[in-house]
This record gives structure tokens, C-alpha cells and sequence, in this order.
């Protein structure tokens, strides 16, 4: 495990939220969980792949003028581990982001959601394969305790409704992109020592690049951006939230308690999801809410226990 950076001389009003790591991984969950239901809102108004390649242009100009000197004073070590650097720019927002917004043009939120419940499963298998860090009894129960208040919230209580539920080409999309997610969060625990601001700007940046072709040709098949008040909010709301603060939280989180036991904090993604849809869409909220609830509580607790750390 590589030593834990300074926190950001350059954001000191946020020092102590710099070091809640438990604060950091659920504010980074609510984030997201909004960035699916907006993104599964504008599908079909906003291009995927311009969304996408917009989306991480306009976090890396807003972090800019935090991260440049940052991003010279790293910059020999940046270049030293420049493969590594690509990677996590890949798997971590080009080809995970592209992926997850073209797929919700294809698919509902139920089964996106439902996919994306399998993520913490997917960050063990990765650290796994690659590092060779095995998940405690803990983690495993945790994850599996927190996998069933997910499945509760999203079926209602009745999960016979699993056996209904058809998958498509979006689906397969989507699980590519968790995959993927999956990948960047392993390497994270290899990252070297930098300033977060420099790892978080230059992935970022990377990331953009390597959507810029993809940008492109969406946009030669007639596919464009229209700068109306939807396309306006969707891009205010994941350059600020849903990728600045996220990233920036998310990336803490795993530098302070490790892959395994921040990825049981992704299923609180469906709890916010499910409380927003209670809250700004008038769902009634019914007794399955709070079993799931407590479920997916108890199984982060369980999982993010420092006595169960594996990795």
C-alpha cells in the first residue's frame, strides 16, 4: 500500500472532510445516484458520447486553476508511471462514462441499477486477479447483506420479479462499464504518491482526450449537442457533481480504507436513487424501502469495519 498523501494545502476549508472517509464514499454514492437518474432522463435529448467527453473537459477547467502547480510539481513522477496514469484515465472515465451513457439509451434504470449492484463484487474480483488481496469473511458478508437491501429496494420486496426481468444489448453495455469501474478501483491502490489534485486533473484530462474521438464521430453521424435549458442543467450537474466533487471524493475514499472496503458504499447508489424518486417524484414510501434501507446500512458497517481489512 503506498503511503497516504498530504491533504490539498489549496482546500483547507475542507480539511476535515478530507479525512472522512466514510462521509467522502457516501456523498460520492449520492452523487451518482443522481447522475443515473438524470442521465436515464436525458437519453435520446443529449448525445452519450458528447455528454461524456463534455463532462470530464469541463471538471478538468474547473479543477485547473487548483491543480497547476500541482500538476508541475508532480509531473516527473506522472511521466514516471504515465502507463499507469492511461489506465486509470480509461477505465475510470473514458471508457466506463461512455459506456454507462450510451447503455441507458437502451436500457431502464431498474436494470441499470440492478447491474450496478454487482460493482462491489467486481472491485474484489479485480483486486483479487491483480493483487492478489483476498476478501475477508466480513467483506464478503457485508457485501452480500448490503447485495440483498439493493435487491429489496429495487424489486420492491419481491424478488420473484427477478425472473420477469429481460436483458438486452444496453444491459451487456453496462456491465462492460462496471467492469470497468471495477478495474479503476483496484488500481487506485497502486497509484503513486501525489497530490489527489494532480491524479484527479491529469486522469481527467486524459480521460477527455481519449473521448474526443468518439465526440467526433457522434457528432458527424448528426448527432449534436443542443444548448437548451435540459442539455444546460445535465451539464452543470455532472461537470460539478456527479465528476468534480464524485472523483474527487471517491479517489479519497479508496486512499484511506481501500478498495474493499469502500465498494460496499456503491450500493447506496439505489437508497439515494429510490429516496430521490420518494422525494421529487412523489413514490410512496412503503415498507420494503425500509427494510432494504437497513439491510444496505448494516452490510457497510459490517464490510467497512477496519478489523476486516484484506486490502
Amino acid at each position: 500500500m503506498t503511503k497516504l498523501p498530504p491533504p490539498p494545502s489549496g482546500l483547507d476549508p475542507f480539511r476535515w472532510l478530507n479525512h472522512q472517509p466514510y462521509l467522502l464514499l457516501s456523498l460520492t454514492s449520492l452523487f451518482w445516484a443522481g447522475n443515473i437518474v438524470l442521465a436515464r432522463y436525458v437519453a435520446g435529448h443529449v448525445p452519450p458520447l458528447t455528454l461524456s467527453c463534455v463532462r470530464w473537459i469541463g471538471a478538468f477547467l474547473m479543477l485547473l486553476p487548483f491543480a497547476r502547480a500541482h500538476l508541475a510539481k508532480d509531473w516527473p513522477v506522472l511521466r514516471a508511471h504515465l502507463p499507469l496514469m492511461i489506465a486509470l484515465s480509461a477505465t475510470g472515465f473514458a471508457f466506463n462514462n461512455a459506456l454507462s451513457y450510451w447503455a441507458l439509451q437502451y436500457t431502464g434504470a431498474l436494470n441499470a441499477l440492478l447491474i450496478q449492484s454487482s460493482g462491489p463484487l467486481f472491485v474484489a474480483l479485480w483486486a483479487l486477479l491483480l493483487f492478489g488481496v483476498p476478501l475477508t469473511w466480513a467483506q464478503l458478508g457485508g457485501i452480500a447483506i448490503s447485495l440483498a437491501g439493493v435487491l429489496t429496494i429495487i424489486l420492491h420486496g419481491d424478488f420473484s420479479t427477478l425472473a420477469g426481468i429481460h436483458f438486452n444489448l444496453g444491459d451487456i453495455m453496462f456491465a462492460g462499464a462496471v467492469l470497468s469501474f471495477g478495474l479503476y478501483s483496484a488500481l487506485m491502490t497502486r497509484r503513486p504518491v501525489m497530490h489527489q489534485l494532480s491524479l484527479i486533473s491529469f486522469t481527467m484530462g486524459i480521460g477527455a482526450t481519449l473521448l474526443l474521438p468518439l465526440a467526433a464521430w457522434e457528432n458527424l453521424r448528426g448527432v449534436t449537442l443542443k444548448l437548451d435549458l435540459i442539455t444546460m442543467t445535465t451539464l452543470v450537474y455532472v461537470v460539478v457533481f456527479a465528476s468534480t466533487l464524485a472523483y474527487l471524493f471517491f479517489n479519497r475514499g479508496i486512499v484511506l480504507i481501500g478498495p474493499n472496503r469502500a465498494a460496499p458504499f456503491l450500493h447506496l447508489v439505489p437508497v439515494f436513487g429510490s429516496i430521490m424518486a420518494i422525494l421529487l417524484l412523489g413514490e410512496e414510501p412503503r415498507l420494503f424501502h425500509l427494510v432494504g434501507y437497513a439491510l444496505v446500512l448494516a452490510g457497510i458497517v459490517i464490510a467497512s469495519r477496519k478489523a476486516s481489512v484484506a486490502g
